[in-house]
């Protein structure tokens, strides 16, 4: 029986004497040092957001022309014809060759077709190219390709609860006062 313990190389429980006791079936006569338990306490949820979808993509292909009332939450791709409105929480992608006549209201819209109507809340809003808006245009910001055509007022840029003064537009004024 060794006097002294080598720190680090073996256990208590792996010296050849605690072998021999427990191969023999005899009690350890050494008290057992349990570790403290740890206190039955759940694990701290984290909070989980909402089980939410991803938002899926509705088409409405090139060959198809649609009357009525387009709403939900999701996206819509419009490569056909629709005429009505269009109120989605996603956004709204025109496709070239496509024309929509209807008011638009969604998170983002991009016009690569032709949009009568007035865009009424979009937080973004992307005229490409190929794209043409005759109406008017309410949006957080906007982006304008060279090719693009547009024929209304277009308001961006504007934070109506900071500003408190919505009647800002733009109608290309050079801030002479009239």
């Amino acid at each position: 029986m060794a006097l002294w313990k080598e720190s680090g190389k073996t256990s208590p429980a792996e010296t050849p004497e605690a072998m021999d006791m427990a191969r023999l079936d005899i009690p350890e006569t050494r008290p057992k040092v349990e570790t403290p338990a740890q206190p039955a306490s759940r694990p701290t949820p984290t909070p989980t957001p909402t089980p939410s979808k991803p938002k899926t993509e509705s088409l409405i292909a090139p060959d198809i022309t649609i009357e009525g009332k387009i709403e939900g939450e999701g996206h819509v791709r419009i490569a056909g014809n629709f005429k009505g409105d269009v109120n989605v929480r996603g956004d709204l992608t025109i496709e070239p060759g496509a024309r929509v006549t209807g008011s638009v209201r969604a998170e983002k819209v991009t016009i690569a077709g032709e949009l009568t109507g007035n865009i009424e809340s979009a937080a973004h809003v992307e005229l490409q190219q190929s794209g043409a808006l005759t109406g008017d245009l309410k949006a957080g910001s906007l982006s304008v390709a060279a090719g693009s055509r547009m024929r209304g007022q277009a308001e961006f840029g504007w934070d109506d609860a900071k500003d408190g003064n919505s009647t800002h537009k733009n109608q290309g004024h050079t801030g002479a006062p009239s």
